[in-house]
């Protein structure tokens, strides 16, 4: 059995390397993909084990317990992920016959090299399949009853409950799962929305406009995006709701100096230099070798020469720069507005929280020495978190009195957190469409 001809053993392999902490979800099953020669329904059914098993861990995690004697800590990683890898095919995917969901598992072993666990897999999800297939919860007054059933870290629920309220962090749990809409923005520097909606339609994709957000669509395609020839010919750009808002209420203008100091991959560059309309300067920065030479890849593929993408570091910077009209301060942050997109966040480890604020903090008080008289500083995250957040927004204000707030505003029909001022925007999942984020706007007065 080989990862090339196997949906279930290309799934495991990016499981594991998940595991071990080899990338991100996203990228790594994309080379697991790559490298496997699945044709498209295969691949598929590959994305769909892969993203359901990293979503649910802690679901199956509580029923596979119920049924081994052995902690699943104890186990070898392959067997731990072939056991999640078969209680999700039994537990949510109906269209696979439950012997196969068994028999597959076990020849999983024996392509790892675990051949001594083929007996111990097939005994625990048959006794499983006898009992029914029930997914099981503790009881509702259990601590761990929220935890288990929407298979989050009981720490992310209580951070969502003490900063935004109960009912608004069930919402945000209940959102966890399932793939995200796939949002581009129209590169309005080559085409226009209804050229690109044509193009995309003789390329076999559906499109949507999306309400107030200036040149943004949604995509309705299985397969890669980037096979598609108007992706090629740099028509349109991946880049969530979220993001385009964010640069939205920048609003850079066509010849201004605009900065954008944490650059990677370069979604808002690219949405801020056609806002420019090519035109001007636009100096997009990271500090790795490798994430700048993405964005200089993206820039040319989109023809947008206005960007410049260099090395620097946004919190140890080594050189001085003239002062910009625009400054985009888009920070390291704990991507708990993401989850959906990349699920293993959230099973880091609460304790990233705790350097992060002020990290974040540096990179702004830094990044403001970049920003002129009169002009505008705005700070963002993709993180649902008021620690990384309003808080450092706040105390921004409070410790720079030559910025005064600068006014963000969002477009009719979207909606931002209840305590939020009028310079701070939080966009939630369910209301808004968007990945969770955040962002602040500052104007210097001197």
């Amino acid at each position: 059995m080989s990862a090339g001809k196997n949906a279930r053993l290309t799934a495991l392999k990016a499981l594991l390397r998940v595991e071990e902490g080899k990338g991100y979800s996203n990228l790594v099953l994309d080379h697991g993909l790559a490298a496997s020669g699945l044709d498209g329904r295969d691949a598929a059914f590959a994305s769909a084990l892969f993203y359901g098993v990293l979503e649910r861990r802690i679901t199956l995690d509580y029923q596979i317990s119920r049924y081994s004697k052995m902690p699943l800590s104890q186990m070898a990683a392959p067997v731990r992920e072939i056991l999640r890898l078969g209680f999700y095919q039994l537990l949510y995917m109906d269209k696979v016959p439950q012997s196969a969901a068994v028999n597959e598992s076990v020849k999983l072993t024996r392509a790892v090299k675990k051949d001594k666990a083929s007996g111990f897999v097939n005994g625990i999800l048959r006794s499983f399949i006898r009992d029914g297939c029930p997914c099981r919860l503790p009881a509702e007054t259990a601590d761990d009853y929220l935890m288990v059933k929407y298979a989050c870290p009981q720490w992310i629920i209580d951070l969502w409950i003490t900063s935004y309220g109960r009912e608004r962090a069930l919402e945000l749990v209940e959102n966890l799962t399932g793939r995200p809409p796939l949002a581009v923005r129209v590169n309005s520097c080559k085409t226009t929305r209804e050229a690109l909606t044509e193009r995309l339609k003789e390329e076999g994709v559906e499109t949507k406009e999306v309400p107030g957000v200036e040149q943004a669509l949604t995509l309705e395609r299985s397969g890669s995006i980037e096979s598609l020839s108007s992706f090629q010919d740099g028509f349109f750009h991946v880049q969530d709701l979220a993001s385009q808002l964010c640069c939205q209420a920048l609003s850079p203008k066509p010849g201004e100096r605009v900065y954008d100091v944490c650059a990677a991959p370069g979604g808002k560059t690219f949405t801020m230099a056609e806002l420019m309309e090519n035109q001007g300067e636009l100096s997009s920065f990271d500090l790795y070798p490798a994430k700048v030479k993405l964005i200089q890849q993206g820039a040319k593929r989109l023809g947008l020469s206005v960007v410049n993408a260099r090395i620097r570091d946004a919190a140890h910077p080594e050189e001085m720069l003239p002062p910009g009209d625009k400054v985009l301060c888009d920070v390291p942050c704990s991507g708990l507005g993401i989850i959906r997109r990349k699920p293993e966040i959230r099973y880091k480890n609460k304790n990233m929280l705790d350097s992060l604020p002020d990290l974040q903090y540096l990179i702004l008080c830094i990044s403001a020495n970049l920003t002129k008289k009169h002009g505008v500083l705005l700070y963002s995250t993709c993180t649902l978190n008021p620690g990384e957040n309003n808080q450092v927004a706040r105390r921004f204000l409070l410790e720079h009195p030559d910025f005064e707030p600068y006014p963000v505003s969002l477009p009719e029909g979207y909606e931002r957190n209840s305590f939020d001022r009028e310079n701070e925007a939080t966009l939630f999942v369910k209301k808004n469409g968007t990945d969770g984020f955040f962002f602040s706007g500052f104007r210097r007065l001197r």
